[in-house]
């Protein structure tokens, strides 16, 4: 999530007991560098998924020796270009703006492109992302792809412009139209990706494509609009940060801050207790989208429901529901290119940072993680009600899958124990809050419980985090991993203890933990801490140096053959006030993570004693964020988003690592491809 649009308020009032203070109870007790990596450069293999997602200690494989990364640890940078280690190349691919067909002009350089070229072009701030192969291709396939957010300066001639307190209709317009999600047909020629204009599959989900609800709060009363009287249908998906894909080929993206582009002007005490805690804003929407209302060219309220103020009768008389329908992870079918992507309410209603699954275990349930990227925030766990069935991962209605295993099944959310263990809280209408009452008595229906994920989390005490953001699955030992970015309102007043995990936590750091079988317990360590080289040791207690160092880990990839990609997102959009900014631009690192059942204690894993096998892979241009992350199925091509460069990519060239030579350029958030000049596999 980038900085740009993020809040530093904190909106978890529930006093839980934090993760820092569990944290500082439990290292007290035990030496940090315990609980090395273990097998850290090995990685498991020659084992199918099924035989180990139950993950329980007997099903931990023999690590193979032979895998080990293929590249050193690249300085540092801080340029207008990428850079990538010795017999890499970098290509741009599909950035802001580019035509999906031929109803999109071409890109603009002065930002004079319309509304409608930006329903049929790349959107901006690029994000999460997935590849999804035709006919199991690594040379041509589909990469679904989400566009965050957008920069008003750099996506209008000269700004954004507000006439007697109102924005353009067609400004507004644009912006809603860069917001969203696309599936993009991809193909490898020559050794270069390009994009396939005017393929089917090509598609744009804006702020304004209709999307279906379903799950629990599918026609409830809580999401009836004046657009929906019955509550299925809701138009747009906003602020799409991480993402997730399913065993059955469909792609998640999740809604992270949809809240600050909505407004509820009522007095505080008439506000829903899930807008208090969702920080809807009482004065005005971010980009004051709800300001257009009223406009002749104004179709079905589309600028009027971004102002949730009651005004009406009831809910189909104003738009007081309209951010009910907001919040969740919205699953879309790459294939299908007349599917409609739909919500997935089960899954819970929050500031989602994608999506991932537990190893799938044939006539097991299914698990998908998730965290609730804020200061103190949460992490989730839905478990399916259906029990999986590999047959599934065939079919070709793969929403009618996703229904299956997404609509029904219980929410839980993550309580961490100072021993290294942990447990998986319900959220259902007959879990106990921390008073002795139910969910039930306390909010009154899983309707409200799914509303207000957040404040039934807090109720049944949760433990609060820093910043939750990508979670991961080790695709053979079944780990589950963490990015937790960091928290700067991390202090004694929030009740922290000094020096565990670490006041004001600027670097973040990773968390892993192993699910126990048939069970809602888990076991957990810290794998790494993220820090500048040249901190003190009690803040530095992974021993990093300048071949390593990192701050704020956000995007998180595991491939196949077990190799970590940590992604990160360091604050340089903020000033350069992080050390780790000072020093470098975001990058991309790689390790090879041994598994926790390997460890002991709580860690961290990655320590003074083997820091050296994390290495530095990429690093980007200035001031961007590193996001997405995406291999090909032959692990040749890995795609990797940059998002708000401040001059970059240059013009007039595809080559990633070339910095602009000339003038300013308006910045276009972009895809890279990554290949080998001699076109082996990344990363070996």
């Amino acid at each position: 999530m980038s900085k740009h649009i993020t809040s530093n308020a904190v909106s978890n009032a529930s006093g839980n007991e934090p993760f820092s203070s569990i944290l500082e109870k439990t290292l007290s007790r035990r030496t940090l560098a315990r609980g090395g990596l273990g097998a850290a450069l090995a990685v498991l293999s020659g084992v199918s998924l099924s035989a180990c997602g139950g993950g329980g200690d007997d099903d931990t494989p023999t690590p193979d020796p032979k895998l080990t990364l293929g590249f050193q640890s690249l300085p540092v940078s801080m340029t207008d270009g990428c850079v990538v280690p010795a017999g890499y190349i970098a290509h741009v691919l599909a950035p802001w703006g580019t035509p999906f067909d031929d109803n999109a002009a071409p890109w603009d350089r002065g930002g004079n492109n319309s509304s409608n070229d930006l329903l049929h072009s790349a959107g901006m701030h690029h994000d999460g992302m997935h590849y999804f192969p035709l006919e199991g291709s690594s040379t041509e396939g589909l990469l679904a792809i989400n566009y965050e957010y957008i920069d008003e300066k750099a996506l209008h001639p000269n700004g954004p412009t507000t006439v007697d307190g109102k924005r353009p209709a067609e400004e507004v317009r644009k912006e809603i139209n860069a917001h969203g999600a696309g599936v993009i047909h991809i193909r490898k020629a020559d050794g270069k990706w390009n994009v396939v204009k005017n393929s089917r599959y090509n598609r744009r989900f804006t702020s304004a494509t209709p999307m279906s609800l379903a799950g629990p709060l599918r026609g409830t009363a809580s999401v009836i609009t004046p657009y929906s009287p019955n509550g299925t249908l809701v138009r747009g998906t906003n602020n799409n940060c991480g993402n997730g894909f399913t065993p059955w080929g469909t792609y998640l993206t999740a809604e992270e801050n949809w809240y600050a582009c909505f407004v509820n002007k009522a007095p505080a005490a008439d506000r829903p207790k899930s807008q208090v805690r969702m920080e809807i804003p009482s004065t005005s929407g971010r980009y004051k989208w709800e300001t257009a209302a009223g406009d002749a060219t104004e179709v079905q309220g589309e600028f009027a429901r971004f102002d949730i103020t009651p005004t009406g009768a009831d809910a189909t008389q104003d738009w007081r529901n309209e951010a009910n329908a907001f919040g969740y992870l919205v699953e879309i079918d790459p294939y299908d290119p007349t599917s409609i992507a739909t919500k997935r309410t089960a899954l819970g209603r929050f500031s989602h940072e994608g999506a991932n699954y537990a190893n799938p275990v044939a006539g097991k349930p299914l698990a998908f993680y998730s965290g609730d990227d804020k200061r103190f925030e949460y992490i989730y766990r839905f478990v399916s009600e259906a029990v999986w069935d590999p047959s599934d991962a065939n079919r070709t209605n793969r929403l009618a899958v996703g229904a299956k295993y997404m609509d029904k099944g219980t929410l839980y959310v993550a309580r961490f124990g100072a021993d290294g263990s942990g447990e998986w809280l319900p959220l259902n209408e007959s879990a106990k809050g921390k008073d002795g009452r139910t969910l039930l008595e306390e909010f009154g229906s899983l309707e409200a419980i799914l509303l207000n994920t957040r404040g039934a989390a807090d109720f049944v005490g949760a433990t609060p985090m820093d910043r939750p953001e990508w979670t991961m699955t080790h695709p053979v030992n079944g780990d589950v991993y963490v990015t937790l970015t960091n928290n700067t309102s991390r202090n004694a007043a929030a009740g922290t203890n000094a020096p565990n995990p670490r006041l004001n936590n600027a670097n973040g750091h990773i968390v892993r933990w192993h699910d126990e079988p048939n069970s809602n317990k888990f076991r957990w360590d810290i794998f790494v801490f993220g820090s500048s080289a040249g901190a003190a040791a009690d803040v530095n207690r992974s021993g990093l140096t300048a071949a390593n160092q990192f701050a704020s880990p956000d995007g998180l990839g595991i491939d196949p053959r077990g190799i970590m990609w940590i992604l990160t997102d360091n604050g340089i959009d903020g000033g350069r006030n992080n050390d780790v900014a000072k020093t470098t631009n975001d990058q991309i690192l790689a390790v090879i993570p041994g598994a926790l059942a390997d460890s002991t204690g709580v860690g961290p894993a990655i320590n003074k004693d083997n820091q050296s096998d994390l290495r530095r892979f990429f690093v980007g241009p200035n001031e961007a964020e590193i996001t997405g992350f995406a291999f090909t199925p032959d692990l040749k091509s890995v795609f990797v988003n940059i998002q708000h460069p401040v001059n970059w990519p240059a013009y007039d060239t595809e080559d990633a690592t070339k910095a602009n030579a000339g003038d300013k350029v308006r910045p276009r958030s972009s895809t890279v491809v990554i290949q080998k000049a001699d076109g082996s596999a990344i990363g070996v």
